[in-house]
């Protein structure tokens, strides 16, 4: 076997195009450094939201129902708003700050993330910010007949923003996915009946004299779920996919039907004041998807 004769590593390198650094002149001390994003002068318009977008970090998780405790991923944004006299924001403070709430183990819900977008406000010196996250929830789920436990998941999201001195606007939604039935298939046919996927998603805003319960996750998922032609499991034996079969037939759907119920429910809890809702069918006999969404304000008449 012939032997391959390979110069030493830093030969390769250059090699391949590798360069030695350069002795430059500008200043390696950050004190000397120029700060362009602290010069104030007028730059004509505040920003409303300028940040970070698209950050993931490990998070704790809890709930209701088991797994009680979990560690999963959020994806966040975290934005401050921008006077119009400066150039712009220290943005590498953002996931220092991020991190600093990781490394004590912060808890995804409303009330704890306040207390980031207040942090992130004072430490940016500004008057407002915003934090949003979403992370997939996990929760066990047992087949209807035989019982057998399987995970399944649900994606949250929580919005909180903060307005100096002490004002909060807090937003938390769901995106869950169910079975549903067509109305139309079952009514025409003289057996079976098609049935798709539906992807639900709901937003929440409570009053401000008022905060999300504790179970905002299992509330919303049950929302969700119990207005639908049946839910989806993990696993399923035979007697399990026979119950749900049979569950989905006897409560056909609509997209149309799927909207209007979760809205309804969604008016009857007393802590939501607004709600915005969307339903789509990922249709078995169509090319297309069905689709529908809906907003409602209490504070607001309907015509």
């Amino acid at each position: 076997m012939p032997i391959l004769e390979l110069p030493n590593k830093l030969d390769r390198l250059q090699y391949f195009g590798s360069t030695y650094p350069i002795n430059g002149v500008k200043p390696t001390d950050k004190q000397y450094m120029p700060d362009l994003q602290n010069i104030e002068i007028n730059y004509f318009f505040k920003i409303d939201n300028v940040g970070i977008k698209k950050i993931k970090y490990p998070v704790i998780v809890k709930a209701e129902s088991e797994p009680v405790i979990q560690q999963t991923i959020g994806e966040f944004t975290l934005t401050t708003e921008l006077c119009s006299n400066k150039k712009g924001i220290n943005m590498s403070r953002l996931p220092e700050i991020l991190q600093e709430a990781y490394s004590k183990g912060i808890e995804m819900n409303p009330h704890s993330l306040r207390h980031l977008a207040k942090r992130m406000a004072e430490r940016m010196e500004q008057k407002s910010s915003a934090v949003q996250v979403s992370f997939p929830w996990f929760f066990e789920r047992t087949s209807p007949v035989l019982g057998m436990s399987g995970l399944m998941s649900a994606n949250v999201n929580i919005e909180v923003g903060y307005q100096e001195p002490a004002i909060w606007k807090e937003k938390i939604g769901m995106i869950a996915t169910v079975t549903t039935l067509c109305p139309c298939s079952k009514e025409i046919s003289e057996y079976s009946a098609h049935n798709q996927r539906g992807i639900v998603s709901i937003e929440i805003e409570t009053y401000s004299d008022r905060s999300f319960p504790r179970n905002f996750k299992e509330i919303m998922l049950e929302v969700i779920e119990s207005n639908a032609s049946a839910k989806l499991y993990s696993i399923l034996k035979r007697p399990d996919e026979k119950k749900v079969t049979e569950q989905a037939f006897e409560n056909p759907r609509f997209v149309e039907d799927l909207i209007r119920l979760v809205a309804a429910d969604l008016y009857e809890l007393r802590w939501v004041q607004t709600f915005h809702i969307e339903c789509r069918n990922e249709e078995s006999i169509h090319l297309h998807d069905a689709y529908a969404s809906l907003s409602y304000d209490k504070e607001k008449v309907i015509p």
